[in-house]
């Protein structure tokens, strides 16, 4: 293929990737803009999911039996709990899943069935929403995938902290604020049990300035090893649709 990006190629270059016996799995970024602390970009989790859907169809170019692209990011998301600081832009569960839903069907009316959700935001009513469509969804929140990444990430003390201020270092450094970030004091919140508290925005929890977790902490080097995680996931993923 010429490109791993969906919408760089031509119509004929589709017609002849969707005559393969084994079309190419589409791979479909999503996440929010929203508020990562004053240190980190407000589309982190959109970056985020691209970055995974880039470097794991960069992998398996080439492969005889599977190859990827990637669909232009569904940016918008489902985000309450950033509501008191600007830049938090939501939509509701339903734009959402009609969202999706078209995507997918207009995709499979054009040969290309397999459609796979790369989700890096994980605001419970996101997850849900994806989860909802029926689609392959590559969900971190899952306790057999979650036990797999970082320290920080399983304690759920992870938004804009050391785990994705270093995946945005590993592959857009210039949008971290690092003079900032090596100021901000670590800040343990318990994400998840806090909103089975009945917290629901980020101010309840303490989070004052949108972050929680350690981001003076966070490395390019640590976003490259999680990233290794992240798409021998998806990989695995795809493998499994294959099975």
């Amino acid at each position: 293929m010429r490109s791993i990006e969906f919408s760089e190629l031509t119509s004929t270059e589709l017609d002849e990737l969707a005559r393969r016996p084994h079309p190419p799995v589409l791979l479909l970024p999503t996440g929010a803009i929203e508020p990562h602390g004053p240190h980190a970009p407000l589309g982190t989790d959109v970056l985020i999911a691209e970055a995974i859907c880039r470097r794991t169809a960069q992998a398996l170019a080439g492969d005889p039996m599977r190859t990827a692209l990637v669909l232009p990011a569904l940016p918008y998301g489902v985000t309450r709990y950033a509501a008191a600081f600007r830049g938090a832009i939501g939509i509701s569960e339903a734009t959402l899943t009609a969202l999706i839903t078209d995507l997918t069907q207009s995709l499979a009316t054009d040969g290309f069935p397999t459609v796979i959700l790369v989700n890096s935001h994980f605001e419970p009513e996101q997850v849900e929403t994806l989860r909802a469509t029926g689609l392959p969804l590559l969900d971190l929140t899952r306790r057999a995938r979650a036990t797999r990444l970082t320290d920080e990430f399983r304690r759920g003390s992870c938004h804009a902290g050391s785990y994705e201020t270093s995946l945005v270092l590993s592959e857009r450094p210039e949008l971290i604020d690092a003079e900032t970030a090596a100021t901000l004091p670590s800040l343990e919140v318990d994400m998840p049990a806090e909103m089975r508290r009945g917290h629901e925005d980020f101010l309840a929890m303490g989070m004052d300035q949108a972050y929680c977790g350690a981001p003076a902490e966070a490395s390019a080097q640590e976003g490259e090893r999680t990233y290794a995680v992240l798409v021998e996931m998806l990989i695995e993923l795809i493998r499994e649709l294959d099975a």
